[in-house]
């Protein structure tokens, strides 16, 4: 059987080829990629958040607030820039629709 944290391993290979492909793509919004990035910099401050709630807490990371709360900002942040992207691509898309009327 795989353990969770070999799964957790895993999926990072997918998602730096999603990465890599909408990197690459001309209508991806910016802003969004950026968002999408940020979800890394979410998983490189959450590992060493869990190994030193295990480590000084003898706790999982979601058991100790402050460092769950300190980790799960990074990932609201990356959320936040990824619908300002989506939304500003939107709203251009729209302006140029009206503009062709």
């Amino acid at each position: 059987m795989i353990s969770k944290d070999t799964l957790f391993a895993l999926s990072l290979f997918p998602y730096l080829g999603f990465l890599w492909f909408i990197s690459r793509s001309p209508q991806m919004p910016r802003l969004a990629l950026y968002g999408f990035y940020g979800t890394l910099v979410f998983v490189a401050v959450t590992i060493p958040a869990g190994i030193y709630a295990k480590i000084h807490y003898h706790e999982a990371l979601a058991n100790i607030d402050w460092l769950h709360g300190g980790a799960e900002v990074f990932l609201t942040l990356s959320n936040i820039l990824i619908v300002l992207g989506f939304r500003q691509a939107v709203k251009q898309l729209q302006g140029q629709g009206t503009g062709d009327r």
